[in-house]
Formats: structure tokens, C-alpha cells, sequence
């Protein structure tokens, strides 16, 4: 019996490919970041953060080391993504600015909430990529000097959090939004690589027929 051949171009692989690491570094960034935000980082032992020294599955500078190197992981190939889909970008923002002017054409309510959905998106991932940047070379603890790049540290912090959250709340409904194609290109894949992996018919099964 035949089986069932998919046809999946090489575009939609690597696009699959990049969008799956995307996703992984996304979550193990945005676990560890609702970890520090349901158990902040202020705080001493026995102190008025009853939840300092709590440990959940990990050690608190295990989350924080998931967290940084799953952003940066995340910001990385968020750069690689953005790069490959650059003209799309470009056509979203034309039409972002088309549509802030009411010059766009036609657009049903599912076009224009996807579009602002994008928006969203975009823009709460440079602001929670342009902090975590920041919090990454500049020094922290209470020793250390504020080097006021900008804004303070805790305006710094604030954009980091609130960024992030608004991230994570929209990238949930983007993913919603696109899972028949996340499921469709994932089961071609994986049933193009089981195919891969059988055997080969010997030539004396194949004399038999």
C-alpha cells in the first residue's frame, strides 16, 4: 500500500524549524518569568517576603539562569525570524500606518484584529527584549550604582514585567490563532520522518508481489 506522501516545502520546514525554537526558548522565558513574578527576588531570609528561599522544582538562580539564557536564546532567533520574514514586516507596518490613517482597503474584523494582535506582539517583545538586555550588562544588587540609562532600575523593571506579561497574554492568542498550521506542518513533518526511518522492503518482498 501506498503511503501517503506530504509535501512540504523546504520554506515551510526551516519556518517550522525556527518557529520551534522560538517557542521553546519563549517558554522556558516565560516560566521562569512567572516564576520571579509570583516569587519576587526581594527579600531576605526570614524578611517580609514570606516566599523568599521557596523552591519550586528548581533553585531560584536555576530560574534565573533559564531565564536570562532562554531570553536570549529567544531574542536570537526572534532576530533570525524577523530577518527571514523581513518583507512581511515591512507590509505590516505599511499597513499598520494605513490603518492609523484609515487609508487601508477593505479589512474584515478577524484582518484587523490579527493585525493589531501583531502589533502587540511586536511591541511588547522589543520593549521586554530592550530591558532584559539591559538588566543583563548592567549590574544589580544593592550595592551597585543606578546607572540611569534612560530610566532608573525600577523603571526599567517595571517595562521588563509588564512587557512580558502583555508578551506572553498575546503570543498564547497568536499561537491559538495559527495551531491548525502548527499542527498541520508538525504532523507532516513527523509523519515524513517516521516514513524516513522504516526500512526498506527487501528485494525478496518485493519478488513475492
Amino acid at each position: 500500500m501506498m503511503e501517503k506522501k506530504t509535501n512540504l516545502s523546504k520554506q515551510t520546514k526551516r519556518n517550522w524549524l525556527i518557529d520551534a525554537g522560538l517557542g521553546m526558548s519563549a517558554l522556558l522565558a516565560a516560566l521562569s518569568g512567572i516564576y520571579f513574578l509570583f516569587l519576587p527576588v526581594s527579600g531576605y531570609q526570614g524578611g517580609r517576603n514570606p516566599m523568599y528561599g521557596v523552591t519550586v522544582l528548581f533553585e531560584r538562580s536555576a530560574w534565573d539562569d533559564l531565564h536570562t539564557w532562554g531570553g536570549v536564546v529567544m531574542i536570537a532567533i526572534a532576530a533570525i525570524h524577523l530577518t527571514l520574514h523581513w518583507s512581511w514586516v515591512t507590509n505590516m507596518f505599511n499597513r499598520t500606518l494605513k490603518e492609523l490613517r484609515n487609508k487601508v482597503g477593505p479589512m474584515n474584523a478577524r484582518g484587523r484584529f490579527n493585525l493589531w494582535l501583531n502589533v502587540i506582539v511586536a511591541i511588547s517583545f522589543v520593549l521586554t527584549a530592550l530591558s532584559g538586555i539591559y538588566f543583563l550588562f548592567v549590574p544589580g544588587g544593592r550595592s551597585a550604582v543606578d546607572p540611569l540609562l534612560v530610566f532608573t532600575r525600577n523603571t526599567w523593571d517595571l517595562i521588563h514585567t509588564w512587557a512580558g506579561v502583555t508578551l506572553i497574554a498575546a503570543a498564547v492568542v497568536h499561537f491559538a490563532i495559527h495551531w491548525k498550521w502548527v499542527t498541520k506542518v508538525t504532523s507532516g513533518i513527523w509523519r515524513r520522518k517516521t516514513n524516513l526511518s522504516r526500512p526498506l522492503p527487501s528485494t525478496d518482498t518485493l519478488s513475492a508481489h
